[in-house]
């Protein structure tokens, strides 16, 4: 099973926000996911990010892959140097 980290779209018709999911792959984007890692909103401004990062570093290091998206704002939460710090 490949695991992801990705969003998941939540919220109303065109008010979109985000949830920052680890998700098996084959699994549709609004789908089934195995565990909340955090959320976006970019609606407001400036756009707010809250990410668990000891969950994160857990996913990253049992060979889960972000997305694009994902990765850039695993990037501004910190959970990446978080992640290479731990090697």
């Amino acid at each position: 099973m490949a695991v992801k980290l990705r969003l998941t779209r939540v919220g109303k018709t065109k008010q979109p926000q985000y949830r920052i999911v680890a998700a098996d792959s084959r699994s549709p984007r609004d789908g089934r996911f195995i565990q909340i890692l955090g959320w976006y909103n970019p609606r407001e401004e400036p756009s707010v990010l809250n990410v668990d990062n000891d969950k994160v570093v857990h996913w990253l290091s049992q060979g889960a892959q972000p997305t694009d998206r994902v990765r850039k704002l695993l990037e501004i939460s910190g959970a990446i140097e978080q992640f290479e710090a731990s090697k």
